[in-house]
Formats: C-alpha cells, structure tokens, sequence
C-alpha cells in the first residue's frame, strides 16, 4: 500500500521509469536484482523471510507484479508465463456448467482454449458483438463476459462502462483483456471491470524476447483466490523473464506514444491508397487492419515488403504485419469468422517505433510492385 500511495503522487511516466528503484536498500542497486534461488532459508522454525518457494512468491516477480497492480489501478497483480496462461487462470475460478458470453471477434487462441474448455464439458460458451447482445446473452448460469476492446483483429470496440453497468446487475464478473491498449490508453478496473489481463509478451514487454501473461483484479478477495490457483498449478513467471518485463515497462510510455503516432500515419496513407479497400483503426494504439484489394495480392505484396516483418504476435519496436487466416486465427473455422468480417483478404499490422515516413515507403513500394 505504501509504494501505491507513493506512486499516485507522481505521474505515470516516472512511476514506470522507477519500477524496482529504491528497493535495495542493502545494495542500493538501481536495477532490480534477478532472484534466481527456487528455495529460501526459514530463520528457525515457524519464521519466514516472506518468501519460501520461488512458485508461491519471488522477489523480481513480486516487484513487476506490485508495478502492474498500481499501472491498472488494482488490488492485485499476478504474473505468469504466457498470455494464455493468464486466461487459464481467470477461467480457473468458475465452476464446471458455468455460461461465459464472449466477445465474437476474438485472439484465435483465446477461442481455441474456449472451444477446448467447451469439448470437454466444462464450459459453455456464448458469442455476441455488441452492449445490447452481451446482455441479452446472460441467464441465471452466466458466471462471466469476457470482452477484448478493441478486438483482435477487427479492432471493434465496445463499452466497458456500459457492459459494467449489467454485469453488476446480474453479479457476473467483467473480464477485459486489455492487451491492444494497455493502461496507458484504458483501464479497464477503473471502468468498471472486475479483472484485467495481458498478454504480457506484447506492448508490456515490448521487445519480442519475452513470453508473458498478466493478471490484475479489482476485489484482493478475488486476486487471492487466483494467486492461491496460480501457486497451485504453477504457470508463474520465471525471475528472469520477470526481470524482461521489468526492463520492457520501464520504456512503455515512450514507445506507445511512438507507437500510436506511427498508426496514426500508416492509417492516413492506407485510406489513399488504391490497393486498399477498407481500414480498421480505432484511433488510439498500435494496432490496425486493412482490407487488402484483391486478396491474391497478398503473397505478392507480403514478400516486397522489407521493412515490415511478415510474422504472427505484435507490440514490439519491430512493425509486424500479420495474416490472420492463416497465422493467429487459423483455428477458427473458415465459415465461422467470415461470417463475422474476418475474410481472407484482412491483414494486420503492428506499427513499431521507426521512422514513420520509412513506413510508409515501404508499404508504397510494397503496393506498387503489384503493379
């Protein structure tokens, strides 16, 4: 409570450029140290220095972890060891039967694991697009709604405070995976949801080196509950990758700032040009998608490109470009996400921190070789 105390004295940018500072008082060390002991000394018996075990609690996790809490204005920030472990956790607590209403356009993974969830009797699940269909979507078995905004890779967005609205009415929780945004563009808690998740492997570390989930919740009851899950089932954070993601955050509000002014430009560019047919862009991050003129350009045009790199994932300083059919929605079935607007002819794009005018020159010269 106190490094959270401290931390809404001072703006964001600074908390992030401090985290881990300032707590080395033995050393003085301005880097977070990396704990990579599994096990620690008890003083005698019946004392503990606070950490046992490093799954049940670490100090280089504990550090990001306190840092993404105070970022998503939380009770209680888990890490673990990827993006979908972190949504294996916040499904952990329901009982078997429970209905989840979902948003439809989704992270291919996110609907593998659902649809996994759903072969095996566990759950059900529900699928809806806008406020209005998530709560007409809810009964008396509904334990939660999970929602991307924007989603991943159509980049719709949706109300948080109005789905909060009746989510709290019919007390289910708000689940929002705030991976495109992060809590520098919206904070979900504050909005009314009852959890936050990351892929951390994303715009928190930034850097494409890291693997990385993340869990916030609003409730300490309900954070207690998953951390209880999470040193049960053991997906935690390694300390190293802990230390990456440390490391990552410490640069996120310079590069989101470049990030998303980079967007800005490449969205500009796209709506001029004859190649493209439509653009998918919120007006706010890094993220965006386009609709490709004729889509058997695509291979044409993905292979001129030089500076864009044609590869799946996203948030990193590198711009990415991706090809959701075949890459990170492959695994919903073709009939399913064309019906929703995710046709072959979509591409994605993660702007990174470059030049903004070399961008674009890459993407004209790209476009124009199919000339």
């Amino acid at each position: 409570m106190e490094k959270k105390a401290q931390s809404e004295k001072i703006q964001t940018d600074t908390f992030l450029a401090q985290i881990g500072n300032h707590q080395n008082p033995v050393t003085g060390s301005i880097n977070t140290p990396i704990y990579f002991s599994t096990t620690y000394e008890h003083p005698t018996l019946g004392e503990s220095t606070g950490y046992d075990y490093t799954r049940t609690k670490n100090p280089t996790r504990e550090v990001v972890e306190s840092a993404l809490a105070v970022l998503e204005n939380g009770a209680v920030g888990l890490a673990t060891s990827s993006g979908m472990s972190a949504v294996q956790l916040v499904f952990s607590q329901f009982p078997v039967g429970s209905q989840i209403v979902a948003s439809r356009d989704l992270y291919g993974g996110s609907y593998r694991y659902f649809k996994e969830l759903e072969k095996q009797g566990i759950y059900q699940f529900v699928y809806v697009d806008d406020e209005a269909d998530f709560e007409r979507a809810i009964t008396n078995k509904t334990a939660a709604v999970f929602i991307e905004t924007p989603t991943n890779p159509l980049m719709s967005e949706v109300s948080i405070e109005k789905i909060a609205i009746f989510t709290k009415r019919h007390n289910v929780q708000l689940i929002v995976d705030n991976t495109f945004y992060t809590p520098l563009i919206q904070r979900p808690l504050e909005l009314g949801a009852d959890i936050v998740l990351h892929s951390a492997t994303k715009y928190l570390g930034g850097h494409n080196d890291l693997l990385a989930g993340v869990v916030i919740t609003r409730s300490k009851e309900v954070g207690e509950r998953l951390a209880y899950n999470l040193n049960t089932t053991g997906a935690v954070l390694s300390p190293f990758d802990s230390w990456l993601l440390i490391r990552g955050m410490k640069t996120l509000s310079l590069r989101m700032e470049r990030h998303e002014k980079n967007a800005q430009a490449v969205v500009s560019y796209l709506k001029t040009s004859p190649y493209v047919k439509d653009v998918m862009y919120p007006g706010r991050g890094g993220m965006l998608s386009f609709k490709i003129k004729d889509q058997k350009m695509i291979k044409e045009f993905l292979r001129n490109l030089s500076i864009f790199t044609f590869a799946e994932s996203l948030g990193g300083v590198e711009s990415l470009i991706t090809y959701p059919t075949t890459q990170t929605h492959a695994d919903i079935p073709k009939e399913l996400r064309e019906s929703y607007g995710l046709t072959p002819d979509v591409l994605r794009i993660s702007t990174g921190i470059e030049a903004g005018a070399d961008l674009i020159a890459d993407l004209k010269q790209a476009f124009e070789s199919l000339k």
